[in-house]
């Protein structure tokens, strides 16, 4: 409550203006907390104080507030992009974190008589267009070699003013000689000619490929009109060049243009968002960028984020963004779209794939240089996702197999920090349990397992996991119960249909994102638990099926009893045969076993 607080909180508060704003929170040295936006900055700001916060940060934050600082602005929106360039600026403690620090390289279009078109990491404002910024360095030198391939433009620095050119300050130089340059040093091409084909680079870099297209398709009529075939032949080569261009970059139908797309996936600590601009069906930029959280920002807000950081860069002015949900604030003279089948479904699928990579890459990346804590963000997210107490460090799997009853076994798989342990598996034969019955065959191999567990003193699992249904599991925890177990081990099932997650005592399945690495993670260990019971299964019903009665001599191996079957082809056969040819197989001392076992029998 804000009687909690200081007076001079307390009484700040109640001066607020009820609109929209910015605030920013700051501690008693003076330091930047918080920067958030508002709607009504009294009730928002108030909430703070009078709430109470799950999330530790939060409330250790408030616990610091000592001075609040507010700006008025006239809309929603402005507060949105004011706290935006806030956030970026002064980087507040326990404010999301853009994880992107790098300086991504931009297409220059110099602004000056005769301008020339160059690659470039600094953003100046000076006149000239700017073109990105690019993901990598390799895509724009890809782009700008197609550029002169078609087009000849100038590489010189010179200062090419009307008054040098007169004066004849320049001479031709090689690249003039190669054909690569016109040379409007020496008036050998006129500014007009030159900056007619600077307008077709710009729509080109813009996306607008098909307007740089029709532009050149009139000039070639135009010239074959003339019958300047070997000018109309140029500009052919050029409009090949440019369609095969078009048909490599197009992803989606052409009728999707100026577009943005905008994916989001998040995990206990982190979010990754990719973006997509759409020009006419292509792809013309596409950038991921990782967010750290700082207090359990829910992805709506952090997905908002992310458009305004990726519509700022990149300049975009997209009336329509798809988006995998709907973020908390609408942006003036836009739309959200959640497509749901199409091409427009396609794309965003297309972004979600690629924010996936990354975010694996990622992973992957600290699963090398730092594997603990890499195993400690997958343990916190599965107690997060399956609501247990602790990490679930030690997990144990189990599963039947048996075949109409017959041959039952059980198998027990064992993953120690979410990795299989193999040394640790277990296999079980089932006892006590006739027919075919899961339950019961469930409930003997989990009391048969923690009462050695408990007489042995060996490592107790924090998880069990159980495959099958509601069935096997009830089967599963009367047997936890009869070993005072139940409360201490978390215990959950898992179906196979629709892989639904099971609790004890609760009648309704939980249903994870089938994306999920909690998921991911259940579904091996009952994989695991499933090929190890029936590797096992399998075994067993070999030996029993194919059991003869040399297995019941004493003395007489497996291999023996084989031998003897590949060279007699039956035991009809090894009955009635003479002690010299079984000498000849076996040896004289297995030989004599045999034949006296059949031969002596009274």
């Amino acid at each position: 409550m804000i009687e909690k607080f200081s007076e001079y909180i307390s009484s700040l508060i109640k001066t607020l203006p009820e609109t929209p704003g910015v605030y920013q929170y700051y501690d008693d040295e003076n330091n930047l907390l918080y920067v958030g936006k508002a709607k009504n900055l009294k009730k928002r700001v108030s909430s703070y104080f009078t709430k109470e916060h799950e999330s530790n940060r939060l409330r250790l934050m408030v616990k610091k507030i000592k001075e609040i600082k507010t700006i008025k602005v006239n809309s929603e929106v402005d507060a949105l992009l004011l706290e935006n360039n806030l956030i970026k600026s002064l980087k507040p403690r326990y404010n999301i974190l853009l994880r992107d620090d790098k300086t991504y390289p931009w297409i220059i279009l110099k602004k000056e008589r005769f301008p020339r078109l160059y690659y470039t990491r600094k953003h100046i404002k000076d006149g000239s267009e700017y073109f990105g910024p690019y993901a990598s360095g390799k895509l724009i030198y890809t782009l700008l070699d197609f550029i002169k391939q078609i087009y000849t433009l100038r590489n010189c620095n010179y200062d090419l003013s009307a008054e040098n050119i007169n004066k004849g300050k320049f001479k031709a130089c090689l690249e003039y000689q190669i054909g690569r340059c016109k040379a409007p040093c020496i008036n050998k091409q006129n500014e007009e000619d030159y900056n007619q084909n600077i307008n077709e680079i710009k729509q080109i870099l813009k996306g607008n490929i098909n307007s740089a297209m029709q532009d050149l398709k009139v000039k070639m009529q135009m010239a074959a009109e003339k019958y300047e075939f070997e000018i109309a032949e140029i500009i052919k080569n050029k409009i090949e060049s440019l369609s095969d261009y078009q048909s490599k970059s197009t992803i989606v139908h052409p009728s999707i243009t100026n577009t943005d797309v905008i994916h989001l996936i998040s995990d206990e600590k982190n979010s990754y968002a990719h973006y997509f601009k759409i020009i006419n069906g292509s792809v013309i930029h596409a950038q991921t960028i990782e967010i750290k959280k700082k207090m359990e920002e829910p992805d709506e807000e952090i997905l908002l984020f992310a458009i305004i950081e990726f519509r700022n860069r990149f300049n975009s002015k997209s009336k329509e963004i798809l988006v995998p949900f709907l973020p908390k604030v609408s942006l003036p003279e836009c739309e959200y779209v959640i497509p749901k089948i199409g091409d427009k479904k396609k794309l965003l699928d297309l972004c979600y794939k690629n924010v996936l990579a990354f975010k694996y890459e990622r992973d992957s990346q600290i699963a090398i240089t730092d594997p603990e804590k890499h195993t400690e963000r997958i343990m916190n997210q599965m107690m997060k996702d399956l609501r247990m107490k602790e990490q679930p460090r030690r997990i144990e799997g189990f599963d039947n197999s048996n075949l109409q009853g017959d041959f039952a076994v059980s198998a027990m798989p064992v993953f120690i920090n979410g990795k299989p342990a193999k040394k640790e598996y277990r296999h079980f034969n089932i006892k006590t349990v006739e027919g075919p019955d899961d339950f019961a065959t469930m409930e003997e191999i989990i009391f048969r397992r923690y009462s050695r567990v408990i007489e042995n003193n060996l490592p107790m699992p924090q998880l069990i996991i159980i495959d099958g249904g509601k069935g096997q599991l009830s089967a599963a925890i009367n047997s936890l119960n009869k070993l005072n177990l139940m409360g201490k081990i978390a215990i959950i099932g898992i179906a196979k249909r629709l892989e639904e997650i099971y609790f004890p005592n609760d009648s309704v399945p939980l249903y994870l994102d089938k994306r999920s690495e909690t998921l991911r993670i259940i579904q091996q260990i009952r994989d695991e638990a499933h090929r190890f019971g029936i590797t096992h299964h399998r075994n067993k019903r070999s030996r029993e099926t194919f059991k003869t009665e040399l297995n019941e001599i004493k003395g007489i191996s497996e291999k023996t009893a084989e031998k003897l079957l590949i060279e007699l082809k039956s035991v009809t056969q090894i009955k009635s045969a003479a002690l010299s040819d079984l000498e000849k197989i076996v040896g004289n001392s297995k030989a004599k076993l045999v034949y006296n076992h059949f031969n002596l029998k009274s």
